[in-house]
């Protein structure tokens, strides 16, 4: 037994030694620049690293799927039916002409025929569903060395595939490890650093506090996933007394517009550790906490957020108006309430680079922790962030107008398609007022309107 003690004392001094090193390097390369928002360049350096690897990956499959004939990429497109944009009148007259010797004009009553037309529409819609495919993860062009991020890729030569388990290796016995250590530091001094500026006096050396408190949390927690993010046109970052409005994919949105900026959330009060760190942020900074029941009470909800904005001594409102996070190919429609306020609108479009790791979460298949697992085993999080130009809602404008404004100019600015539907259909039914809009304008060709009616 004593003839173990000096290996024992060996393997403690080692270990000792091994977790100095590692925090000392945590300390310098990653909690310090932190501190004073400056980075070493590593991030970008790894960024170029992994797409040579990625470019040299890709090249070896194609080249090893066409000595086997063998087909790499399956075909995709946007979408599989051609459609002309003519409208419902137009369609049912020419469905009437083929079938029948009746013109409509003449003969303004419901055909048989007219039937086709809208079983017609529902089987393109389902062919070629726009929404639903927008809750799935983006097909990626090339591989990623993650199994996880595209299908089209059959074809796996052996080399690749000790390269792919190489990647396995370094992802989960070193930047997984790493990564957690990194969130757990940054959540710990969140919660510590909030709480301690919470008892003092409220002033301008509070706020200032709060502030780089924040900013230097979030930044420790954006290392933790690796994250490269470019920021486009910060002269336009969001005021004191607006709201910021930005596109959905993920919950780490809001890590990674507030490691560059400092707002005020807005959200639902939650339990354990969420609602820990709730309960010390507020404390620092006037957030906006809702409690269960207030949050369905539309009322409520507005005079709280326009009772912050007018106060142009408070931080800005970050909000997003989909409701719920889209694959980031698409924006979806904005809900109206955080537009009806009335304040100064600063629109933010975020673009993710999926090659490094897929950021959309999907919260019908994935719970938190398992999204936070394959966040954080993933190469990186690369992505865009551009500011753009604050908007204001015009004389003629009504709430949903300006909305449909605003997130036009997102989907314009970050390249993503501009889609009219609720992102509430990734678990709702379809309303009951978008079918009867389809039997309205029917009723209206075969009755008429009621100036129509009139002359008859």
């Amino acid at each position: 037994m004593f003839l173990l003690l000096p290996f024992d004392s060996l393997i403690v001094n080692l270990l000792g030694i091994s977790l100095t090193v590692l925090f000392t390097l945590l300390l310098v390369f990653i909690i310090v620049p932190a501190v004073f928002g400056v980075s070493f360049g590593i991030r970008k350096l790894y960024m170029k690293t992994l797409l040579k690897i990625f470019a040299w990956a890709t090249l070896r499959m194609e080249r090893g799927a066409k000595e086997k004939n063998h087909q790499l990429y399956k075909p995709y497109t946007n979408g599989i039916i051609a459609k002309d944009p003519t409208s419902l009148e137009e369609e049912i007259k020419e469905i009437r002409r083929s079938g029948s010797s009746k013109a409509l004009d003449n003969t303004p009553e419901f055909e048989l025929s007219d039937i086709f037309y809208f079983c017609r529409k529902g089987m393109e819609t389902i062919m070629d569903d726009e929404v639903t495919k927008r809750f799935s993860a983006e097909e990626l062009e090339s591989w990623n060395l993650l199994s996880r991020t595209n299908y089209n890729f059959q074809y796996i030569s052996l080399r690749l595939t000790v390269l792919w388990g190489l990647g396995v290796l370094i992802r989960y016995c070193f930047l997984l490890p790493l990564r957690v250590a990194l969130a757990f530091t940054g959540i710990s001094l969140l919660v510590v650093g909030t709480t301690m500026v919470g008892y003092l006096p409220n002033g301008r050396f509070k706020e200032f506090l709060s502030k780089h408190v924040h900013l230097m949390c979030y930044r420790i927690c954006v290392r933790a996933l690796t994250a490269i993010i470019t920021y486009h046109d910060r002269k336009n970052r969001p005021r004191n007394g607006g709201i910021c409005v930005a596109n959905h994919t993920s919950p780490i949105d809001v890590i990674i517009l507030a490691s560059d900026g400092y707002y005020a959330m807005v959200g639902q009060v939650h339990g354990g550790l969420m609602g820990v760190i709730q309960r010390a942020m507020v404390k620092a900074c006037p957030h906006v906490w809702f409690e269960r029941s207030e949050v369905k009470d539309r009322h409520l909800v507005a005079r709280r957020l326009t009772e912050h904005v007018q106060d142009k001594s408070k931080l800005p409102i970050l909000i997003f108006p989909e409701g719920t996070c889209i694959n980031n190919t698409s924006v979806m429609m904005f809900k109206k309430g955080s537009f009806e306020i009335g304040a100064t609108v600063y629109p933010v479009a975020i673009k993710y680079d999926p090659q490094f790791g897929d950021a959309f979460w999907n919260s019908s298949k994935y719970g938190m922790v398992t999204y936070l697992l394959r966040m954080m085993t993933s190469w990186a999080i690369v992505c865009s962030v551009w500011y753009l130009p604050p908007m204001t809602r015009q004389a003629e404008e009504d709430a949903v107008q300006f909305a449909n404004r605003v997130k036009s100019a997102i989907a314009r600015q970050g390249g993503l398609v501009d889609l009219l539907w609720d992102g509430g259909l990734k678990r709702e039914k379809v309303k009951a007022t978008f079918k009867e809009e389809q039997q309205k304008l029917y009723s209206k060709m075969i009755v008429g309107t009621q100036e129509d009616r009139s002359r008859s």
